[in-house]
């Protein structure tokens, strides 16, 4: 085989590969799966939620929350394109917001902002979400305890 045929069957390789994703996922998906936001994890973080799914990926969310806002969140996976694209669009969604309206954020919620995942990939919406919720737990946790411990010091 020569460079330039080795080059054209990459290339014709490539245009499947992308075919077929098109015709699995929406453009949200792909876009936020090739070029995802937030993606790595915060120095000092406030909370941190991390959780291994079902099906093998692991998430992490770090959050920086001033004045119970979302003021810095970053995401990390070693999971698939779909995994990606959650993690990304829900970081998207939850920066800026409150505590409470982070914690109010559904699969559902997810998903339809992605306009949809493949039925096999429903799971990656979970385990996003959940991931998040697993870093509003450890956030309230530590703010009831310091309120606890500061007005026994009172």
């Amino acid at each position: 085989m020569t460079d330039d045929t080795f080059v054209a069957w990459l290339d014709e390789l490539q245009r499947k590969i992308e075919y077929a994703e098109e015709q699995a996922y929406s453009p949200v998906v792909i876009q936020e799966y090739r070029s995802p936001s937030n993606f790595g994890v915060l120095d000092n973080p406030d909370a941190v939620g991390e959780i291994k799914g079902p099906c093998g990926d692991t998430m992490k969310i770090s959050l920086r929350i001033k004045t119970g806002r979302i003021r810095d969140v970053r995401f990390w996976t070693d999971g698939c394109g779909a995994t990606i694209a959650c993690g990304s669009m829900l970081t998207k969604m939850i920066n800026g917001k409150s505590v409470e309206e982070a914690a109010n954020i559904t699969n559902e919620t997810l998903t339809d902002a992605l306009i949809g995942l493949p039925e096999e990939h429903l799971h990656c919406a979970k385990l996003a979400v959940d991931t998040l919720q697993d870093a509003i737990k450890e956030y309230n946790n530590a703010s009831n305890f310091l309120d606890k411990n500061c007005d026994e010091i009172r």
